[in-house]
């Protein structure tokens, strides 16, 4: 049997962290489908099997408020801030605050990003692209996938001179062959809350619990420390 979750990409290096000890615990397997939140959430309602999600905590509460996920079973996981990365091996860019940021964006041949329409990092990094005087919607450098995940697995094979990217520091920490160049500037930060909860159709809540207390759990903290989770 299998636990089914839906869930943002940002959190799918902590659950595959705490995966086995989940099984060892419930005998279950997890079957996670991780992508941009909106598209989770779409899933959801079109009717997609699931018994714990992870999306972020403006999300969960909404789908709380329209009958779609266990009244008081939800509890956060952790805070994430979304940041700048490049192909492993290339020249750090400084990225510390938007005179830097826009230098480095000026500089790259490619920029690979998620949906700016779906993930929560592709929609605020439009707008972060806008604001700095770029056009996300008309320029051949612009690079978007249907996830961080996706976006930073790209970066990595890309094999343009100066690649550069944007998603959740989570997705980039949890992706081979890139680097965590920094932080977004100050003013441009994102910091999103990503929360679980037990979904009202769920086949095994009890072992969903199970799985949301694990994520939580002190024994997870190291994990949750090395792909980026914070608490504030």
């Amino acid at each position: 049997m299998k636990l089914r979750i839906l869930s943002g990409g940002a959190a799918q290096g902590l659950v595959q962290a705490v995966s086995a000890a989940f099984q060892t615990e419930t005998g279950l397997s997890v079957d996670g489908n991780f992508g941009a939140v909106g598209a989770m959430r779409d899933e959801l309602l079109a009717g997609a099997p699931c018994d714990l999600l992870i999306l972020t905590q403006a999300l969960i509460e909404t789908l709380e408020r329209d009958g779609h996920v266990v009244p008081v079973s939800s509890a956060p996981i952790g805070t994430v801030r979304t940041g700048v990365a490049v192909r492993s091996g290339s020249p750090v860019p400084v990225v510390s605050d938007s005179m830097s940021l826009s230098r480095a964006l000026s500089a790259a041949d490619g920029i690979f990003f998620p949906d700016p329409k779906r993930a929560t990092a592709g929609i605020h990094f439009a707008k972060v692209l806008q604001g700095l005087g770029f056009d996300p919607s008309n320029d051949p450098r612009m690079s978007t996938h249907a996830n961080g995940a996706t976006a930073m697995a790209e970066l990595a094979r890309s094999s343009l001179a100066s690649p550069i990217g944007c998603t959740q520091v989570t997705e980039i920490m949890n992706t081979p062959g890139v680097t965590l160049a920094g932080l977004l500037p100050k003013e441009f930060e994102l910091a999103t809350v990503y929360t679980a909860a037990i979904a009202t159709r769920a086949q095994h809540p009890g072992e969903a619990k199970v799985l949301l207390e694990l994520l939580r759990s002190t024994a997870a903290q190291p994990h949750r420390h090395r792909l980026g989770f914070t608490v504030d």
